[in-house]
């Protein structure tokens, strides 16, 4: 069971494909499942996954894993590192890596199933296997939902999920209260009048103008939010023109916002609209600045009777030496998409890092370590799948358990 998940990892790790692009992930994954007994639906919101394992009646826990990877050029030194291309939303060559884990969470996934499905005789109920796209652009959640998800395979009972972090290889964390962030994502369009370089008074300059709100928004945060709000404001891409020699027409601007509550993430929201209407009318922008909102996403906030029944499943698994605390994060997930309307949920951290590279990462103490091993997006980003891996089927298969009826009391009920 763990030696095929370990080859399904390293096969999906090689071969990693970009958000609204996973065809091959996908297909892999469905593959998996399938011989290990599950009925599978693929083409969900894109190309989402679904597998069912059936065993009676009685409750239904949902396992969600992503299938997307990162522009990112792997600098692991693997044998089997990536060296895949895909095309960007420009139609550019970019490398592409699975920096995030998200090979590990399927992998994961398919063997908690393969766990259950030999292991029938423990549990009553349905286990559903969701194989998420676009979790990095924070798409895909409301895209299957919004492809009827729970209409077409059920509302479950318990909805759960685990992340790969540069913990020690064998441990989970958990958290109390905000485990990652709410975000925005937005798509800024400066609007300019084009122009020969030469002549830059006849024109109105979109970079200049773009520049300038990039600075701008820094002050958003800095003087607009109170210094007790954890709040995270970037912007990640600038584009503008072809060519050195023209000013071009306009420039987009590719704006994050995160923080730990929606009213905070309200505020900065209408915080950079009015800074980017300001700086555009400033600059006698022909017109009128386009802030689209691509993505939201609210804090990760796990149900808190679910997740101590799972945090206790894992200390009787693990130990409770191995099962820490895990301090509120800005980084961000559609995870908590999937709960909207009160399904109960249990989020937590999954170590990936192995003794050998804790041993070789400078530091005195683990927190001096810690902020040195690389991180997720990292491209030397890389889990020790052997520690990893079985830590994240067994963390799985014990949290589902917590929700799935006991075949004993199961079966004397019918």
């Amino acid at each position: 069971m763990l030696a095929s998940a370990g080859r399904l990892y390293r096969d999906l790790h090689a071969h990693p494909e970009l958000s609204g692009m996973e065809e091959r992930t996908a297909a892999r994954f469905a593959t998996a499942l399938r011989e290990i007994g599950c009925e599978v639906t693929t083409g969900i919101g894109g190309h989402g996954v679904v597998g069912i394992l059936a065993n009676g009646t009685g409750p239904t826990a949902l396992i969600r894993a992503e299938l997307d990877a990162l522009p990112v050029a792997e600098q692991t030194g693997l044998p089997y590192a990536s060296t895949a291309t895909g095309l960007d939303v420009d139609g550019r060559a970019v490398p592409v890596m699975h920096a995030c884990g998200h090979d590990l969470h399927l992998a994961a996934a398919v063997g908690a199933a393969a766990h259950l499905a030999r292991d029938r005789h423990r549990w009553r109920g349905r286990l559903l296997v969701l194989g998420q796209p676009a979790e990095e652009t924070m798409q895909g959640a409301a895209a299957m939902l919004d492809d009827g998800l729970y209409e077409r395979f059920g509302r479950p009972d318990l909805l759960l999920a685990q992340h790969a972090a540069p913990l020690p290889a064998g441990m989970v964390a958990h958290g109390a209260g905000p485990m990652t962030a709410g975000c925005v994502t937005l798509d800024v369009t400066v609007p300019g009048r084009g122009g020969h370089a030469a002549m830059p008074h006849r024109c109105v300059d979109p970079v200049v103008v773009a520049a300038g709100i990039v600075m701008q928004l820094q002050a958003v945060v800095a003087r607009q939010v109170s210094p007790a709000d954890q709040v995270a404001l970037t912007v990640g891409t600038l584009r503008a023109g072809r060519h050195p020699g023209v000013i071009a027409d306009h420039a987009t601007l590719g704006v994050t916002i995160r923080a730990l509550s929606d009213r905070t993430l309200d505020h900065v929201f209408q915080g950079v609209t009015r800074t980017v209407r300001a700086a555009c009318e400033a600059a006698g922008s022909p017109g009128e600045p386009v802030v689209r909102v691509v993505s939201r996403t609210p804090a990760l906030l796990g149900d808190p009777a679910a997740t101590a029944r799972v945090r206790a499943a894992h200390e009787r698994a693990f130990g409770s030496e191995r099962v820490a605390q895990w301090p509120p994060s800005l980084a961000s997930e559609d995870f908590p998409l999937l709960a909207a309307g009160g399904i109960p949920s249990s989020y937590w951290m999954l170590g990936t890092v192995g003794p050998r590279q804790w041993r070789a990462a400078p530091g005195a103490n683990a927190a001096e370590k810690l902020g040195i091993l690389p991180t997720n997006h990292s491209a030397a980003f890389a889990p020790s799948v052997e520690l990893a891996l079985p830590a994240g089927v067994t963390a799985l298969v014990v949290a589902a358990l917590t929700a799935l009826a006991p075949a004993a009391s199961a079966l004397e009920r019918r």
